[in-house]
Formats: C-alpha cells, sequence, structure tokens
C-alpha cells in the first residue's frame, strides 16, 4: 500500500494527535499503539483495496492518506478496534482512539461495533453506527444512523448503502444488495434483498431490482 507519509511520520502524527487531545504514557502504551498501528494499517490496505472510490487508490496501488476524513476514519476505527481485540486491558487507549476518530471525523463507531472487513464510507460526519450486525461492503454516508429499539438492534446483509440522512433503528432485517436512500428511515421492518427503500416507516417504498442492477450501484 502507498502511504501519502512514511509509516514513522503516521506513528509520529497518532501519537501526537493523542498526546495533545488526552494522554499517552511512553511505556506500554506505546508500545502497544505502535504494534496497532501495523495492525490497522494491514486492515485498512485490505479493506481500502475493495473500494472503486478513485481517492483509495494511486498508480494502480491501494493508497492510504491519512488527511482524507474517509480513510482516516476507517483507519482509525480498525486501530481502535485492534487495541480492543488484541489488548483488552488496554480498553482505556482504545477509548481515547475512539474519541480521537470522533473529534477528528465527527463519526461516532465504537471499538465495540464489530464491521465488516470490507466496509466503506463517503463523508462520515455526524454518522453514528451502534452495535448491529454488519456484513460486508457496507457502506454509510453523512448523517446515518443505526440504533436499537427495546435493546432490539437491526441485522444487515451483504452491500447494503446507506445514503445520506438514512436511519435504521430496531429489529430490521435488511437483506443483501439494499440501498436504503437518503433521509429514509426504517424501524422495525424487513426489507428484502435486490431493493431500492424510500420513506419513513410504516410508510415505506421498496422497489425490487435485478440483483445486477446492484453491482455498480
Amino acid at each position: 500500500m502507498i502511504l501519502e507519509i512514511s509509516r514513522s511520520k503516521l506513528q509520529k502524527l497518532v501519537i501526537n494527535q493523542i498526546e495533545s487531545l488526552f494522554t499517552l504514557s511512553h511505556g506500554k502504551e506505546r508500545n502497544i499503539l505502535l504494534s496497532c498501528i501495523d495492525m490497522a494499517l494491514e486492515r485498512s490496505e485490505y479493506c481500502f483495496s475493495y473500494t472503486k472510490n478513485k481517492y483509495y487508490s494511486k498508480d494502480g496501488e491501494t493508497y492510504f492518506n491519512p488527511f482524507h476524513s474517509g480513510q482516516n476514519s476507517i483507519f482509525l476505527y480498525f486501530l481502535s478496534n485492534s487495541i480492543f481485540s488484541s489488548y483488552p486491558e488496554a480498553h482505556n487507549l482504545a477509548d481515547r482512539v475512539y474519541y480521537l476518530n470522533k473529534t477528528l471525523n465527527g463519526l461516532d463507531l465504537f471499538y465495540q461495533v464489530e464491521m465488516p472487513s470490507i466496509f466503506f464510507l463517503d463523508h462520515p460526519v455526524g454518522s453514528v453506527l451502534g452495535r448491529a450486525k454488519y456484513s460486508e461492503r457496507f457502506s454509510f454516508s453523512q448523517n446515518c444512523t443505526v440504533g436499537n429499539n427495546k435493546g432490539i438492534y437491526p441485522t444487515f446483509g451483504q452491500n447494503v448503502k446507506m445514503m445520506a440522512g438514512s436511519k435504521v433503528l430496531g429489529n430490521c432485517r435488511i437483506g443483501s444488495n439494499v440501498i436504503i436512500s437518503a433521509n429514509s428511515y426504517i424501524k422495525d421492518f424487513d426489507i428484502p434483498s435486490c431493493s431500492l427503500v424510500f420513506g419513513i416507516s410504516p410508510n415505506l417504498v421498496i422497489k425490487i431490482k435485478d440483483e445486477e442492477y446492484f453491482k455498480d450501484a
């Protein structure tokens, strides 16, 4: 993967950001952070390699620019999640990386939320993703919300796209190959695969399309 800045400069950047906004000890915490930055870069490279967004590749190779908000959001999620998964005793450090992502990019994506290996986002500002079950190639845009109703979260199939301002709450089963249109609101409702969804629950408009329609959507 091509890095816009060197790995050492990226490490220094993340360390300085956490030290400036929060705190960071120069012993074990620093070593954990450095180790997990490598993990996050590996996970980011795999994730980015599947996107068709032109900003995620350069000269035919996967590309990471920490000053691109979308790329940085995914990287920082992978970083906080890697810390939590590999060093559960360092959950306080994972907290700080989560808050760093929220501060820099306006995205509320907690490290205990299990995102798939491949997910995409575009303009993440104002989006809040709760502890739903997400599948590969999930994507979202700005001001999207995924949340619970009475403690029950949605389940998403593969290749689901949430457009700007859309919301999915509660006991929902969203099929594979679904596009949830801008400002739509789905609550406690199942959506079949290969669908375009419009409107507000319970008055949703669902249009069924051929699976081929969603390959380049």
